[in-house]
């Protein structure tokens, strides 16, 4: 039975030690680069550091505060859609208080805990940035400006701060609260797990046909001209119709004994007869015209 006991004791302290997390601490490893900037070849990053110079408006620190943030895919299963987040998803600080933040991340990714909108002339870019790649523990400082603001702390790797790691900073009493920070304030865009499938496609049937008698309604069709439908009986037919019944009684006389074929001789000479009078009639008009405007008129 002690040995029993002692193989599981075994075990369990084997099996411990191995599900145990290794950070790696980068603030001993880290290079400055100038400008608050230190980073080392590990992935280990840290911008805008800030120990010493006071932005404008303090005279002073008013207070020295150290906290330790960790971050990773466990600490989001608290909020239900979201895929990372911090443990920690609001602080509050007084006006030019001096912060120290040790970074811990948890996951075996990339991730970053980065404050906006700081003084430009002081912080480079307006923001502070630690990072770490994987499992590794970073820490930072910096000198937080007078005045009540609230400031957006999020990682900046693609997506993960619309996942979910995202928090706000408030100095004094700060302005006003950022909105979908995760347990403190309303997402802009609401999840909603309660449809089914077959009820969301619906839905989006439904919002399909409506903007398509949207569009129908909105859009007129070309107006199309009523095409005027010729008349049985027109001018000309009824003109041409009245030459007839005055000519005929003489077309009657002109062809009467004829043959058909002497007909249609004789019609083919009236036209070119009736042709030749009127280009005639029309050359004796140019003619008239033209005399009349070569005739010379008496001096006065």
């Amino acid at each position: 039975m002690v040995k029993l006991l002692s193989a599981g004791a075994m075990i369990l302290i084997f099996s411990a030690s191995v599900m145990a997390v290794e950070y790696e601490d980068h603030s001993g490893m880290l290079m400055d680069h100038g400008d608050g900037h230190l980073m080392d070849m590990a992935g280990g990053m840290v911008m805008g550091q800030n120990t010493t110079t006071l932005p404008g408006g303090c005279d002073s620190i008013s207070e020295t505060k150290e906290i330790t943030v960790h971050a990773g895919h466990k600490y989001a299963e608290k909020f239900p859609g979201r895929m990372y987040a911090f443990d920690t998803q609001e602080f509050n600080f007084k006006p030019c208080t001096k912060l120290t933040v040790h970074f811990i991340n948890e996951d075996n990714i990339r991730h970053q805990w980065m404050m906006h909108g700081l003084p430009k002339y002081l912080y480079p870019k307006g923001m502070f940035h630690l990072e770490a790649s994987g499992p590794a523990k970073i820490s930072g400082t910096l000198i937080l400006p007078p005045g009540d603001k609230t400031y957006l702390v999020h990682c900046d790797i693609a997506q993960h701060m619309e996942k979910g790691m995202k928090a706000q900073l408030k100095v004094g009493k700060g302005d006003g609260d950022l909105p979908s920070i995760p347990g403190v304030t309303a997402y802009v865009i609401p999840d909603d797990y309660k449809g089914s499938f077959a009820t969301v496609m619906a839905q989006v049937s439904a919002a399909a046909e409506a903007a398509s008698v949207v569009v129908a309604a909105t859009v007129k069709p070309p107006v199309v001209a009523p095409v005027k439908e010729d008349s049985l009986i027109s001018g000309v037919t009824v003109i041409g119709l009245a030459l007839g019944l005055i000519a005929a009684p003489f077309l009657a006389r002109k062809f009467k004994g004829m043959s058909a074929s002497e007909v249609v001789a004789t019609i083919f000479d009236l036209v070119r007869a009736g042709i030749e009078y009127a280009v005639k009639l029309v050359s004796g008009l140019i003619k008239l015209i033209i005399s009349n405007k070569n005739k010379i008129l008496p001096g006065s």
